[in-house]
């Protein structure tokens, strides 16, 4: 029988949101046990993920307070504007407004020099997070492995891996993704529906630039987002202006897009784009992904506690889905590094429970409202699109509530976590 190995934490899934807690628990002296199925080396790679994620401004204190944000600042493009329309197409002469209605949000009124947020390629901040983690002592990466099984006792759990060997720790901490097996084998119920939608997410090199305007026009389909990239280099050739788009369509019509030739592919986006950053050229493959809600109904069991999309994995009509994750980790961290400093058993069901209380409200009340807003703005019923343009017009026309609107796109209301304040 192969020996067991004791550690403070197990951390089940090392992507954005278990590498990142796996850093953290770290700087706070946690001696962490950090388990993937796919090698460092393959999640570095360009062709792995070329997704991007939206950073809200809060989140990005706790990259900066980890000290990892100065390996991947270069890379990450600040969103100084957002504007939100109901709309068609946009144009030059209205900078991307296709409705008089509509919202827009400016990074100078808010305190301090901070943009709304950032843009950063999903392999830069992988990149960062595991480059920290090569040089933490504290972390002990078990990857390429899988999870076996997972055996919950009153003082521990144990993790057996597919090679054999055994993991114990007093916590497990799930961060194996939306449809989380560490979850399902705990029996922790979630909520779940699928939307009738499909994700289609594509970089673009564009000739204007676009001057840190994030753009989002809601279309009958669904949203459909510009985000605004740092340049970049794809088959060989730079771009000094580049977008990421994110756009939601219609699952029925979904595959006939994505199975488009190129040119027939950027008429679509262009379509919808309109002129407004000028020529728009393909920079990179195209991704596709099935939307859907997931909300667990508890977020920590016996020697378990949930972060990330094991938690909750919402809509990108809010672009807040990372940023929910970045918050629940700052969360569990402080809460163990509370209770160690107490001399508390960290995996108790007491210990969990103040994490539970601190993010399941925040998060479920978030996961909700962006559902609602997709069943409002994925239609094109008169009534509805009328009172939502008014809405928007109401919130824009308020100063006040129009802060509180970009403090919540910046991940900045509520109780903060300390990495977070």
């Amino acid at each position: 029988m192969k020996e067991t190995l004791s550690f403070d934490a197990i951390i089940v899934g090392g992507g954005l949101a278990g590498g990142l807690a796996a850093h953290a628990l770290a700087r706070e002296n946690f001696e962490v046990a950090l388990i993937d199925a796919e090698a460092p080396d393959a999640m570095r790679a360009e062709a792995f993920d070329g997704r991007t994620t939206a950073l809200a401004y809060a989140a990005a204190r706790v990259f900066r307070r980890l000290d990892l944000w100065d390996a991947f600042a270069s890379e990450a493009e600040p969103i100084r504007e957002i504007l939100v329309t109901d709309g068609r197409r946009a144009s030059p002469s209205r900078r991307g407004f296709a409705s008089s209605f509509h919202l827009h949000f400016d990074s100078a009124e808010l305190e301090g020099d901070e943009p709304l947020g950032f843009i950063i390629e999903n392999r830069a901040l992988r990149r960062a997070i595991y480059d920290a983690i090569e040089r933490e002592g504290l972390v002990t990466l078990f990857a390429p492995t899988r999870r076996i099984r997972t055996d919950y006792e009153k003082a521990s759990a144990t993790v057996t891996l597919a090679d054999g060997r055994r993991l114990t720790a007093p916590l497990v901490i799930a961060a194996d993704g939306r449809y989380s097996p560490s979850r399902g084998e705990a029996g922790l119920r979630v909520n779940t529906w699928s939307y009738p939608q499909t994700g289609i997410v594509a970089t673009v090199a564009h000739e204007r630039p676009h001057e840190g305007v994030a753009q989002e026009f809601f279309l009958p389909s669904g949203p459909f987002a510009i985000l605004p990239m740092t340049g970049g280099a794809y088959d060989g050739r730079f771009s000094p202006h580049r977008s990421n788009l994110v756009w939601t369509e219609a699952k029925a019509t979904a595959p006939a897009y994505l199975a488009l030739d190129d040119e027939k592919f950027l008429a679509a986006i262009r379509a919808r784009f309109g002129d407004y950053l000028g020529e728009v050229s393909l920079a990179g493959p195209r991704w596709s992904y099935p939307l859907a809600f997931h909300l667990a109904q508890s977020f920590v069991g016996p020697r378990l506690a949930l972060i990330g999309d094991a938690a909750h994995a919402i809509h990108p009509i809010a672009g807040q889905g990372y940023n929910l994750g970045v918050k629940d980790i700052a969360a569990l961290v402080e809460t163990l590094a509370d209770a160690r400093g107490l001399g508390l058993d960290i995996g108790s069901l007491s210990t969990l429970d103040a994490y539970q209380r601190w993010r399941r409200f925040d998060s479920a009340a978030l996961a909700f409202g962006g559902d609602a807003l997709v069943r409002l703005f994925s239609n094109d019923v008169a009534p509805l699109r009328l009172a939502r343009d008014i809405g928007m017009g109401a919130v824009n026309a308020v100063p006040p509530l129009r802060k509180i609107f970009m403090k919540q796109a910046g991940a900045d209301l509520g109780r903060l976590p300390t990495l977070m304040a």
